[in-house]
């Protein structure tokens, strides 16, 4: 499997014809084989629906990303009534479980808006003319004589509501994929909704409580699930379970130890109950003696240790960027910079925990969950059993996701379990397990070198290791690097960010794997990803850089923010290097930035263009902070941001998507501090986690750029670059650089000397 930039229409074409449902009218996908279009006018069997209109005028479009409050199935819905010219008070959303017509089912990355636009905006378009073809074939005329707005359908004295032509019965009309691609979309001063800060649609079931997240799932007959964390995070088997305790509890049904490699955790016991509260404290009164496997002397201290050996021996390393010579540059450089940047473990811990209910009947898996990956969840269950076909999800709002529900584990669990058991089974993993059992963020290691001539970077020299997702979770998103063996891959969701989009002539960076932490610390993609720690150490060393050419880190990175080359960009990044530059300067402008401050006080800058190159956004920082030299305290006083995201589709959802991560970002930057001792996390629920709370919480200036190029995305990005800009601002204030995340207060001493 390959993740595609699925901008474009391929391979498909577009059918209108009447629903199955009754009075209504269905637009999607569907292949054009001979006499489907005259079947549609009967019932739409298209494979995958977009959206449908009903007689009574709503307009429903189908939203096939998750929800996890991020909002997207509104903006989502903002790009098809607009080319649709629906009434936007007409409009509501729901999500689809699964349907291999759409393709990968996969909500991260900030893809959502980049990936689909330009598919929806075509959908959107082509309702729109084959309902105005409708009408004029009703009411008379040409349709060219007919206009469409704020779904009324006007013409020849003549007007119409598109339900009310819903209800007269619509001709089924096809749109080959070249039709689609001939159709001339809106430009932006046409556009109604997209670019307006509408209200979020799923609000209201939300503040009124109706509306349903995976845990509220039920069904008759039902058992709960919980599960029991063993000692270590990875590697252990459960040798023998003594229930004699549980089974004084009430509601106890029993315990089923989990030995199938599918689930994807080891060494886990599942107490069952009727109730959650029952199972919880089952679990709890199992005495499970384990076999705590072969990670269970590890510690965060090895990890690093082991990254630091794989990157000074490159016995594992892989190359990831190669441009021009940069060991001939370093080795003829007029001076040579070595920094090395680590950072520590971080959990996704979603407010609502994982979980599923599933219910097999006639060889069916009924699922109900909450997934950011369908088409990984699903392609698992077949490992069960379970063919597509037999596969009935259905998709549920997330309370959090953060990365953590692109992996299956609960789903596959509570499947299991099922299968056991003979009955539906809901499994929810306690706050504890959930914790103790994270798919974490790796721990990395990043050493930077840069060799200096004639007061310019002559070369640039990156090599990392950490453990990988993706060869966890899918090795097909494994790439091959550029040795040109094709047998070495390394993992690109590890080291973007690495891939800046600053001009320098001789650049090489390396990837290496550690496998001591893939065996021990299972790692996960985490909001932010790899730029969450790539950025920091490009970021980071880009000031130390400038600190020994003895130049403004502003004025350093303007420099390098030229756009030559393929720093130019294409496509979407049209405009490259120079959009990031521009963000740069708004973000330094408005923060105040080279201004006198008090004593002990920094303005620290960073940008950012994460997720990857191919759908970079572009985002800078400038961080102010006030450093207590006593304590080693940080105070981040004030974030002022810049992103630019081409086209806006909602403003306000982006402006909270980047107050979100960037809060996200202050969280793993200075307060959450996690690590590994005999195999297991330090942390079991959220008071050994310390994330953000309000007392932390800094001004946030955010500003919204607009230059009406094609949407990127805008939900990760500001989650890596708040912890360079605040490392960039204590150096700034005291001199102390700090190389480490999380900062803290001992490590801020500690750079103080």
């Amino acid at each position: 499997m390959t993740i595609q930039n699925a901008k474009g229409v391929s391979r498909r074409a577009f059918l209108i014809g009447a629903s199955a449902a009754g009075a209504a009218v269905t637009m999607g996908w569907g292949s054009l084989a001979p006499g489907q279009a005259q079947a549609a006018g009967h019932a739409m069997v298209s494979p995958s629906i977009f959206f449908d209109i009903h007689a009574d005028n709503r307009v429903v479009v189908h939203i096939a990303k998750a929800e996890m409050g991020q909002h997207v199935g509104t903006a989502l819905a903002q790009v098809v009534a607009d080319e649709l010219e629906a009434d936007w008070d007409t409009v509501s959303i729901d999500y689809v479980g699964y349907d291999p017509a759409h393709g990968l089912h996969v909500t991260g990355g900030s893809w959502s808006v980049n990936w689909t636009f330009d598919a929806l905006s075509r959908a959107g378009a082509a309702g729109r003319i084959a309902l105005i073809e409708s009408a004029a074939a009703k009411l008379g005329g040409a349709p060219g004589d007919y206009t469409a707005e704020n779904g009324v359908i006007s013409g020849n004295g003549q007007s119409v509501t598109y339900g009310e032509l819903v209800a007269m019965g619509i001709e089924p009309r096809a749109f080959t994929e070249d039709d689609l691609a001939a159709l001339t979309l809106k430009t932006p001063e046409q556009r109604r909704y997209i670019g307006k800060s509408v209200a979020a649609l799923d609000v209201p079931d939300k503040v009124r409580g109706t509306a349903n997240f995976g845990i509220d799932a039920s069904v008759d007959g039902m058992v709960v699930a919980v599960p029991v964390a063993p000692p270590v995070r990875d590697g252990a088997s459960v040798k023998s379970v003594d229930d004699t305790a549980a089974r004084g509890i009430t509601g106890y049904q029993g315990h089923l130890v989990l030995d199938n490699p599918i689930v994807g955790h080891q060494g886990v016991v599942l107490a069952i109950a009727d109730t959650y509260w029952a199972a919880n404290r089952a679990g709890q009164a199992l005495k499970i003696d384990y076999d705590r496997g072969p990670n269970a002397g590890v510690s965060l201290k090895d990890i690093h240790a082991e990254n630091v050996r794989l990157i000074e021996t490159g016995e594992a390393e892989r190359i990831f960027v190669q441009e021009g010579d940069a060991d001939a540059a370093l080795a003829g450089a007029e001076d040579i910079l070595t920094a090395t940047y680590t950072t520590g473990i971080n959990i996704h811990a979603p407010l609502e925990p994982m979980n599923a209910l599933v219910q097999i009947e006639d060889g069916v898996a009924n699922i109900w969950s909450g997934n950011q990956f369908q088409t990984l969840l699903i392609g698992t269950l077949g490992a069960l059993g379970f063919a597509e076909d037999k596969v009935a999800f259905r998709q549920q709002l997330l309370g959090g996701g953060f990365g953590r529900r692109l992996d299956p584990d609960a789903v596959i669990m509570a499947t299991v379990a099922a299968q056991e058991l003979g009955k539906p089974v809901k499994l929810i993993y306690s706050r504890e397990f959930d914790t103790a059992m994270d798919y974490t963020r790796p721990s990395s290691t990043m050493q930077m070198t840069a060799g200096l001539t004639g007061g310019k970077i002559a070369a640039w020299h990156a090599s990392a290791a950490s453990s990988s997702a993706s060869l966890r979770q899918l090795p097909a998103f494994m790439a091959p690097d550029l040795s040109g063996d094709e047998e070495k891959k390394l993992d690109p969701f590890a080291v973007n960010g690495a891939d800046h989009w600053y001009t320098i002539e001789n650049q090489k960076v390396l990837l290496s794997l550690n496998k001591v932490a893939q065996a021990a610390t299972p790692s996960g993609h985490l909001r932010g990803v790899g730029p969450s720690w790539q950025f920091f150490a490009v970021e980071s060393f880009m000031d130390e850089v400038s600190a020994s050419l003895g130049q403004d880190p502003l004025d350093l990175r303007l420099s390098l923010l030229d756009g030559a080359g393929k720093n130019a960009g294409t496509g979407a990044q049209e405009g490259g290097a120079l959009r990031l530059a521009a963000v740069l300067k708004d973000a330094a402008e408005r923060s105040g930035y080279g201004n006198d401050l008090p004593e002990g006080e920094g303005i620290g800058l960073a940008c950012v263009t994460a997720q990857e190159r191919s759908t970079a956004t572009w985002l800078a920082c400038a961080a102010h902070v006030a450093v207590d030299r006593d304590t080693g305290e940080v105070d981040v006083k004030k974030l002022t941001l810049s992103i630019e995201v081409g086209t806006a589709v909602n403003p306000d959802g982006v402006r909270a998507q980047v107050e979100g991560a960037a809060l996200w970002g202050l969280s793993i930057a200075t307060l959450e501090d996690i690590w590994m001792e005999n195999g297991a996390l330090s942390a079991t629920n959220y008071d050994g986690i310390t994330p953000t709370r309000m007392e932390n919480l800094p001004e946030l200036d955010i500003a919204v750029l607009e230059t009406g190029q094609y949407p990127v995305g805008a939900g990760e990005p500001a989650v890596s670059v708040v912890g360079p800009a605040i490392a960039n601002a204590i150096a700034r204030a005291t001199g102390a650089r700090v190389r480490s995340l999380p900062i803290t207060a001992d490590k801020v001493k500690a750079a103080l000397g």
